[in-house]
């Protein structure tokens, strides 16, 4: 296309990061350890790549950052917002308000952050001799193809001072716990140090004695929650829209997912450093197979307190709602039979058995 040709169907966001020379890996499920980086000026002395999820959606992107032993990004400034994930490494992150007051915490593997909208951070490794990797989920795409302006997306001085929060304890790992009812409990902060601990709160509708919270990010758009499985069980199957990453925390397990009418699942199988992304109206069922308690991460686009679209609204009030009555979620009396063998069968690979007696008798009575 030469210059004086038309331009249309154009895509400012692959324009941007085509434009930035790094891999760019792409599949429905990812291993984010295994992810080839490469030198990304401009982000410093660092390497990257980005990681597109099939199921993403029109609004996220995500990201892949190497920072090598002592060393650290350059400052960063951008109007999206993102969620980090720490996969490997230890290191700080420092947030600089429009007043010149700074925030800095300290993070290590698993641990989960925000990046308040536009203001200025950087990120170290603390470590002398072992890179630090971590993974970011962002709204750069809506926003790049919305205002397909880089300066005005990078070099913007409008300041947001509340997405800041309470800094002498947002930023500190605390947070503000706002009680809900099941499935919908928050816990607002900026910095959670570690999700492997983090304290979980019972969610009988979602299936076999799970746990979940809501967590709200430096008052962003963004979307994030955590779920956790007990040793032989599984979750309900249930199907959104698409954007939500689905990282796993701990032990190790599988996800099914098929679309309805399907004759047959798809499945992929997970562990700490995978992440996938089920498509939009995708049925998706997630299963544990550890000697240990599950846990998942999911960031999305559109939360709890700004949902930002009318079908997160929907999926908000219907995650643990039967499909037959409007809501999103599979009920166990309702799902393939086959599910349950298929577990019990992957299972007894581990020399485990199932533990939902209670959970299934309890669904299938009259």
């Amino acid at each position: 296309m030469t210059a004086s040709e038309p331009r249309y169907l154009i895509d400012t966001y692959l324009d941007f990061i085509h434009a930035e020379g790094l891999p760019i890996v792409e599949g429905f499920g990812i291993d984010l350890l295994g992810v080839e980086t490469r030198p990304w000026a401009r982000m410093g002395a660092v390497n990257g790549a980005y990681a597109l999820t099939s199921g993403r959606g029109d609004f996220l992107d995500m990201y892949v950052l190497d920072i090598p032993p002592a060393r650290s990004t350059d400052p960063q400034k951008h109007l999206y917002e993102e969620v980090v994930y720490v996969l490997d490494g230890r290191g700080s992150t420092t947030v600089e308000a429009a007043d010149g007051s700074k925030h800095s915490f300290e993070w290590g593997p698993k641990s989960l952050f925000a990046l308040p909208l536009n203001a200025r951070y950087q990120h170290f490794n603390s470590s002398g001799q072992r890179a630090a990797r971590i993974a970011g989920v962002t709204n750069l795409p809506m926003v790049l193809n919305a205002f397909h302006n880089e300066d005005f997306i990078f070099n913007n001085p409008f300041v947001f001072p509340e997405r800041l929060g309470e800094a002498d304890k947002h930023f500190s790992g605390d947070g503000t716990f706002l009680p809900m009812r099941p499935g919908r409990h928050m816990w607002e902060t900026n910095f959670v140090p570690d999700l492997s601990t983090f304290k979980l709160i019972e969610w009988k509708e979602r299936g076999a004695g799970g746990s979940n919270i809501m967590f709200v990010l430096a008052d962003g758009t963004m979307h994030a929650h955590m779920s956790e499985m007990p040793v032989g069980t599984y979750k309900k199957g249930h199907r959104h829209g698409p954007d939500f990453h689905i990282f796993a925390v701990t032990g190790h397990g599988y996800s099914i997912y098929w679309y309805e009418g399907d004759s047959d699942f798809q499945r992929f199988d997970w562990q700490h450093g995978a992440v996938f992304a089920p498509a939009d109206r995708m049925f998706h069922q997630h299963f544990n197979t550890s000697p240990e308690p599950a846990r998942y991460l999911a960031v999305a686009f559109g939360g709890l307190r700004y949902p930002f679209a009318e079908d997160k609204k929907r999926t908000f009030r219907g995650m643990d709602i039967s499909i037959k009555d409007g809501g999103r979620q599979v009920e166990y009396e309702d799902q393939d039979p086959r599910i349950h063998g298929m577990y019990a069968d992957e299972l007894a690979k581990y020399g485990m058995a199932p533990k939902m007696d209670q959970f299934l008798a309890t669904a299938n009575r009259p």
